[in-house]
């Protein structure tokens, strides 16, 4: 084991996934010459050179299509945006044709691809480059929805993602890139679709996804100091969803906090409340709580952003609330 940075999980996931399969390739804005936005890509146009590490205009429909098409005849693109965000103006080539393909061809056309960047707050940036898209995206069959939370996960789901026949979101973090952490030198896969407990429990389940685990596990610690054995799952994809993984975790502690970037209305969150409230109700000793951003555009501000995007405070609250104190 060796200690990296998130960046650098990736790159290596993309790197060597590139030197096993010829048919692998990165395209998107300063993927080659600038080595990536945020330095995930360095390296790699010297390595691969311009026809697999290739720099695109500033046209994410345009690339977006040029990424489908090539899926269709076999090869494995791998789209880059610069954030989530801007992935609204390609949202035609994503959810219509990347999506729908499988199911329209009637069988015939796989789309081995992989659209990945990142997403949510990144920190000063304000309302238009702030959001959370993993619900939309979530929402369309057709696609799979992977966020990691640190760069031993993000290698291996990533490494996954691009094998994968499937078109893939695979959702990061800016505020992530410099995180570090354990990352095996030997070659591994982490399966899209298995949700992991970074920590054991027997009071209360806590779940999230992305950066916000970070926000999970700063509170099970401060909950810790207050005799409280918190259980943390980091989902590790939102489609497909471990369900049972949550569930059973549900039927240990009997309560249930989730924890999600995103605005409350239709979120992933509110997907987990359903299925714990259907499946689950007979264990609950309380009502599920959930932790969101508060329902506004997030602000330049650093501090209204601390104050609307869930914290270890309001977290702290909620694991309180669903213990009655």
């Amino acid at each position: 084991m060796r200690e990296i940075q998130f960046r650098e999980a990736l790159g290596e996931a993309m790197s060597e996934e590139m030197r096993r399969d010829e048919k692998v390739f990165l395209m998107g804005e300063e993927v080659a010459e600038y080595n990536g936005a945020y330095k995930v890509s360095q390296g790699m146009l010297d390595e691969f050179g311009p026809e697999r590490v290739i720099d695109t205009p500033i046209a994410e429909l345009g690339f977006a299509g040029i990424g489908v098409g090539a899926a269709m005849n076999g090869l494995r693109p791998i789209i880059e945006f610069m954030t989530f965000n801007f992935s609204l103006v390609a949202i035609d080539q994503v959810i219509n044709s990347a999506a729908k393909m499988m199911s329209m061809s009637g069988g015939q056309f796989n789309i081995p691809m992989v659209f990945r960047g990142p997403t949510g707050n990144a920190g000063m940036l304000s309302s238009q480059h702030s959001q959370n898209f993993e619900n939309w995206y979530a929402n369309t069959p057709g696609l799979k929805v992977v966020v990691p939370s640190n760069p031993y996960d993000a290698k291996g789901l990533l490494k996954s993602s691009i094998r994968d026949d499937d078109p893939v979101i695979f959702m990061e973090s800016e505020l992530m890139y410099g995180d570090k952490g354990e990352v095996p030198e030997d070659e591994y896969l982490i399966p899209i679709g298995v949700a992991d407990v970074k920590r054991e429990g027997s009071d209360v389940t806590l779940v999230s996804f992305g950066k916000m685990m970070k926000v999970a596990m700063e509170a099970a610690e401060e909950a810790a100091k207050e005799d409280i054995s918190v259980e943390v799952i980091d989902l590790r994809s939102v489609r497909p969803i471990d369900y049972e993984t949550v569930v059973e975790s549900v039927k240990k502690t009997n309560r249930i906090v989730v924890v999600e970037e995103a605005w409350p209305l239709a979120a992933i969150s509110s997907e987990i409340t359903y299925h714990i409230q259907k499946y689950a109700f007979d264990y609950l000793d309380a009502p599920v709580h959930r932790v969101n951003s508060m329902d506004v555009p997030l602000p330049y501000a650093p501090t209204l952003i601390d104050a609307i995007l869930p914290n270890v405070k309001r977290t702290m609250e909620a694991i309180n609330s669903v213990l009655y104190r």
